[in-house]
């Protein structure tokens, strides 16, 4: 695991990148990448701490998933001036510096972003509005930003169909955001977005997302496969 920062962005941008164990021994091989955005009032070692790194090197090494890149962009400036900011520093800033150091497949077809509460509501921003940089976005328990809520309807119609990312939704039932993800569910289906819905047992807790990180690492390699 390495620890980064960009000093060019304000606030500097910190960030954690997983690289797949055969990265050093294959200097020609690039990658595929996924950011993955962590909760609100967590940091970039949420996704680390519930067992994504061992499920990703499990998968590879067994052969069940071709080796790729994890980005864990950092986000704890969210309810500070800085916060609404994030989603350009990731697009404009990270992306191109993750894809300049680090040996990337860099386009949108080798390139997702998911996340969790929070991180899913920054996904379903980013992934809708710059479609051309994201093939797969993964809504988990899905948290819509304050004010998105009104304009998703707009994300959907100024899609280009060739530009529609795959997509994946997940919420708990006894999740007090279950009703809102079921709004914006039913918005894809209103626009024919094809996308993968499912509701658990649970709540909008890290027990949760912790049951389910394989399946969502499985469902991000498919997108690769």
């Amino acid at each position: 695991m390495e620890e980064g920062r960009l000093d060019s962005t304000e606030p500097p941008q910190e960030f954690r990148v997983y690289l797949p164990p055969c990265y050093d021994e294959k200097p020609d091989q690039r990658y595929p990448v996924l950011y993955l955005l962590h909760g609100q009032t967590y940091t970039d070692d949420q996704w680390i701490r519930l067992g994504v790194v061992e499920v990703t090197d499990d998968l590879i090494l067994s052969g069940e998933a071709s080796p790729f890149i994890i980005v864990f962009p950092d986000d704890r400036y969210w309810n500070l001036p800085p916060g609404p900011g994030f989603g350009q520093r990731l697009v404009e800033a990270l992306i191109p510096y993750i894809d300049s150091a680090y040996r990337t497949l860099p386009d949108r077809s080798h390139r997702a972003i998911g996340g969790m509460s929070r991180g899913a509501g920054w996904s379903l921003r980013l992934g809708l509005t710059h479609s051309d940089m994201f093939g797969s976005v993964g809504l988990h328990s899905l948290a819509v930003l304050q004010k998105d809520a009104s304009d998703i309807r707009d994300w959907l119609r100024e899609t280009p169909p060739s530009f529609r990312p795959r997509l994946f939704m997940d919420v708990g039932d006894n999740d007090p955001e279950l009703e809102m993800a079921q709004r914006v569910e039913a918005q894809f289906n209103e626009f024919g977005l094809a996308h993968e819905w499912h509701l658990y047992s649970g709540a909008h807790t890290e027990e949760y997302w912790e049951a389910h990180v394989e399946e969502y690492i499985r469902w991000y390699v498919e997108g690769w496969n």
